[in-house]
């Protein structure tokens, strides 16, 4: 077993296609007159919130990686690095993000940090550069453990991770529409990815594959582009500012906003951190499943279509009941 094992820094030699591609789409955008919409004031933030990822990753990478160092050492396997091997870490790395993903809009400790890549009200390829300043505060890296106990070089794992986040970038447009239906079978496409970043609520909580779209087929949580119910960007509440340091910290501070008010058990302190966004102790909030509930009682007849429940009018309120019993 060798600890010395280096790979590319894929993310960085990327860089020159993210900006060739962005200047593109802006170009097909402006002299087409559709396939999205720019705004500088957005696209500048977004664009600030990526550098603001790349420092934090310089600033805390350390404790992610010394974590998967350490798991390492205590592993008895070693799998190697042949290009199967690489292959097979790829698609279980891709895995572990659909999970890490997931938890990101279901827990709001982890939303908190996930919550800026959706807070732009406009899709284009700068979105996808609108990344998070506090990922390692979440401590999803542990999700990733299994892949280096198992013999998976932390090395190797990173680097999927990095090709991981390059095949993400293509999909925050709307320039692409929807590709040949065996493509769109299996993998994550700017179709798929649109219907994610939408606030509709059909389109809450769904899609959170990075790049096979199998995983959400697989776990009941995928959910079709439809032309009915053209993609609405943003956030459920959305900020109305282009403040990069609100945009990053906005929900972190509504958190420890809650869990300090007053009169509150310890129970609900904690339910304000790991409970669903939106969870509240008073339901005066809604999560997605009461916000689809109650949508879907002011328009029974979308009932049981895609992305919605068939819940029954009052549905909305048994779910905000059933949650604080959890914890």
């Amino acid at each position: 077993m060798t600890d010395m094992i280096s790979f590319p820094d894929v993310v960085n030699w990327a860089v020159p296609f993210f900006i060739a591609a962005i200047l593109a789409e802006l170009l097909w955008i402006t002299f087409k007159g559709r396939g999205g919409r720019y705004e500088t004031r957005d696209a500048l933030t977004s664009l600030v919130m990526g550098a603001g990822n790349v420092a934090s990753g310089i600033l805390f990478g350390f404790i992610a990686y010394g974590l998967f160092m350490l798991l390492w050492r205590i592993t008895p396997f070693d799998l190697g690095t042949s290009l199967w091997i690489v292959a097979l870490c790829f698609v279980l790395d891709d895995l572990s993000y659909y999970w890490v993903h997931r938890f990101g809009h279901r827990v709001r400790w982890v939303w908190a940090s996930h919550v800026n890549h959706h807070s732009s009200q406009h899709y284009n390829l700068t979105t996808a550069l609108r990344q998070t300043w506090t990922g390692t505060f979440t401590f999803m890296m542990i999700l990733r453990a299994p892949l280096i106990l198992l013999g998976f070089h932390p090395a190797m794992v990173l680097f999927v991770g990095g090709m991981n986040l390059i095949y993400q970038f293509w999909i925050h447009t709307e320039t692409i529409g929807r590709l040949p239906r065996w493509f769109e079978a299996v993998m994550n496409t700017p179709s798929h990815h649109r219907v994610h970043h939408g606030r509709n609520p059909r389109y809450l909580d769904c899609n959170y594959a990075g790049v096979f779209i199998i995983w959400d087929k697989l776990f009941g949580t995928f959910v079709p582009e439809l032309d009915e119910d053209k993609v609405d960007y943003g956030l459920v509440h959305n900020l109305g500012t282009f403040n990069p340091l609100r945009v990053a910290f906005h929900e972190w501070v509504g958190i420890f906003r809650d869990v300090l008010q007053p009169g509150l058990s310890w129970r609900e302190r904690a339910q304000y951190c790991l409970m669903p966004p939106g969870w509240s102790h008073d339901n005066s909030r809604g999560t997605s499943e009461v916000i689809k509930a109650r949508y879907v009682s002011q328009h029974p007849e979308l009932a049981g279509t895609p992305g919605l429940p068939h819940n029954p009018i009052g549905q909305a309120e048994k779910i905000n009941a059933a949650h604080k019993n959890v914890i």
